[in-house]
């Protein structure tokens, strides 16, 4: 997974993105993804939203595609420098969605909603390194098997 988003979260009724630090008696501690990286409680009465289960609606009725995957097709398009900010046109916003999700459902997926995925991009892409997944990292994390003569 290029961008770890299992800890990552948006929070109802606050803008920006946030890190879990550890649940609280009343709520969760969670951590601004922005440059004061202030720590605040989350009450239990606001909605948390990991990224890591956020999908964004396909043309397939049963089916959304999970951000980490769109977060992949927007890294291997674009990289870190979007062409669209939230403030773009509908129609740009809508193009550059077709372009890294081409199976988007355009009735059920709303211009905000991608403003908040080029928003949310934007700051990932600036707080969390991308990994490349590596095929020889994969194989060498598999265990020896060790024999005896």
């Amino acid at each position: 997974m290029p961008y770890d988003l299992k800890e990552l979260a948006a929070i109802s009724g606050q803008s920006g993105l946030f890190r879990l630090v550890k649940p609280a008696r009343h709520g969760v501690l969670v951590e601004s993804l922005d440059a004061k990286a202030t720590r605040t409680l989350a009450p239990a009465s606001n909605k948390v939203s990991l990224l890591s289960e956020i999908g964004i609606y396909t043309q397939d009725s049963d089916e959304t595609a999970p951000l980490t995957e769109v977060f992949e097709n927007i890294y291997q398009k674009h990289g870190t420098s979007l062409p669209v900010t939230s403030k773009s046109s509908e129609a740009e916003l809508r193009d550059f969605l077709a372009e890294v999700l081409p199976g988007y459902d355009r009735e059920r997926v709303y211009t905000s909603d991608i403003k908040k995925l080029v928003t949310w991009y934007g700051i990932v892409s600036q707080n969390r390194p991308y990994e490349e997944a590596s095929p020889v990292a994969d194989a060498d994390s598999a265990e020896p098997v060790a024999t005896e003569a």
